[in-house]
């Protein structure tokens, strides 16, 4: 029973993750219905369609560290049952929507909603899992993103936009059910002093047959060491900033990979390849790409390992990107050059996307439940969070002015020395996580 309430507690808890991909691609397949056919019956400009997308990321980023004191106050199955909320408020305000005001605050609030999960669900997950599964149910998080954004880049190309809304408000209903019925995390309940509910939820968790007071005197220490600390002292431990050091480098690279580069050419590139499909489609073979080749992930994360997949993605990308901007550079300088050769920039497109959803798109999420110690893990892992949405706006805002000034070929030959850089800081500062338990990755962090 322990192993099926551990899958079944993963899958709960990435339900959140699978609101949150409706969320990040509901603006693809809609935009055209919305700025250009009036889908809502009132008009919305480009510039506010726009910033529909990037109140999203500034919704998310708002409440990370927020969200980091409410997985200890209100406990990580609480504050997942919590981000119903502007879950639900969000999307009743994009189904009935008379105003542009009133979606953009619907966006806001369901990208809070996407915030939370993202820091509460790696933890919660983190906590319950046995180490040899752990990379595995991790992954779930990152699995169901793209499965939702997959998702609503079906619904959206076929459906009004209200439609495909309302669809998407069941998804957080169905989450919050099924988390319902989860029990706590056990260090939560250490964390308080209910050692009785830890044993209770270790024994749901873990079976019978395992060692559970070990486990749990483990826990015990960990939080004595907690209690005997501040959050300064905390985080000026040797493991603790280099914890803060690897999640701030995976955040970045993540990023900066330029996955949205890619996803923004997906139609560009499908054109160039002489494969002449509807944008809508070319964004859902994108989708089923993703979703397959993270699928493939979860399959592998607890057998090739978290490093080896990083530093495999990022070469990967790496060379995905150089292919890109050299086609672009060559399409720039003399089109006719390329003329024929537009199969290489949709081969680069998707090994790309592969590349990307086998390493730095999950195992990224993964580390952050796993290198914290439970005495930083809501502060830190939501200052991880903080920062990879915050550069996800970054990106967004900023990238077709650069586009722009420099060229696409320019903006591909960057992202691959970023990725290149990315490579370097897998191999020398990220640390292999596969198999260990949470107390020997502190081990590992303090150099012991």
């Amino acid at each position: 029973m322990g192993i099926l309430l551990q899958y079944f507690a993963a899958f709960s808890s990435a339900l959140g993750a699978l609101s949150a991909g409706t969320a990040l691609g509901w603006t693809s397949n809609l935009q055209h219905k919305i700025v250009f056919f009036s889908d809502y019956g009132f008009k919305v400009t480009e510039v506010e369609f726009s910033l529909l997308g990037s109140m999203l990321n500034l919704g998310a980023a708002s409440v990370c560290v927020l969200t980091g004191f409410m997985i200890n106050y209100f406990g990580r199955r609480g504050t997942m049952l919590l981000v119903l909320i502007p879950f639900i408020l969000g999307w009743c305000l994009l189904i009935t929507a008379i105003n542009v005001t009133m979606l953009i605050i619907g966006r806001a609030l369901i990208g809070m909603a996407c915030g939370a999960c993202c820091v509460s669900c790696p933890v919660y997950v983190g906590e319950i899992a046995d180490k040899e599964i752990r990379g595995k149910l991790g992954s779930f998080f990152q699995l169901l993103i793209t499965t939702g954004i997959m998702l609503v880049f079906i619904l959206g190309a076929y459906n009004s936009s209200q439609i495909t809304s309302s669809v998407c408000a069941f998804i957080p209903l169905l989450f919050g059910f099924c988390i319902f019925f989860c029990p706590e995390s056990p260090a939560f309940y250490v964390m308080k002093g209910k050692h009785d509910k830890a044993m209770i939820s270790l024994k749901r968790f873990r079976g019978k047959s395992t060692d559970l007071y070990a486990e749990l005197n483990s826990l015990i220490e960990e939080e004595e060491l907690r209690m005997s600390q501040n959050v300064k002292a905390a985080l000026r431990k040797k493991s603790s900033m280099k914890a803060m050091i690897i999640a701030c480098g995976l955040m970045f690279f993540q990023q900066l990979s330029g996955i949205n580069a890619v996803i923004f050419y997906t139609t560009t590139i499908f054109k160039d390849a002489k494969i002449e499909i509807k944008p809508e489609l070319a964004t859902i073979i994108v989708g089923v790409i993703q979703v397959l080749a993270t699928f493939v992930a979860t399959l592998t994360v607890d057998k090739i390992g978290r490093k080896m997949l990083l530093i495999i993605s990022d070469v990967f990308m790496a060379l995905c990107t150089l292919m890109l901007g050299t086609y672009y550079g060559l399409k720039e300088s003399n089109e006719e050059s390329v003329k024929g050769y537009g199969w290489i920039s949709l081969l680069s497109l998707c090994v790309f996307i592969i590349a990307f959803s086998l390493g730095f798109g999950p195992v990224a999420w993964i580390m952050i439940g796993e290198i914290f110690s439970s005495d930083v893990k809501g502060f830190a892992g939501s200052m991880a969070g903080t920062i990879n949405w915050s550069l996800a706006f970054a990106v967004t805002a900023v990238y077709p002015t650069i586009r722009e000034l420099i060229g696409p070929s320019l903006c591909f030959l960057i992202f691959t020395i970023l990725s290149t850089l990315g490579i370097l800081f897998s191999i020398f500062i990220v640390p292999e996580t596969k198999g260990k338990s949470l107390a020997e990755i502190q081990q590992n962090l303090e150099g012991k």
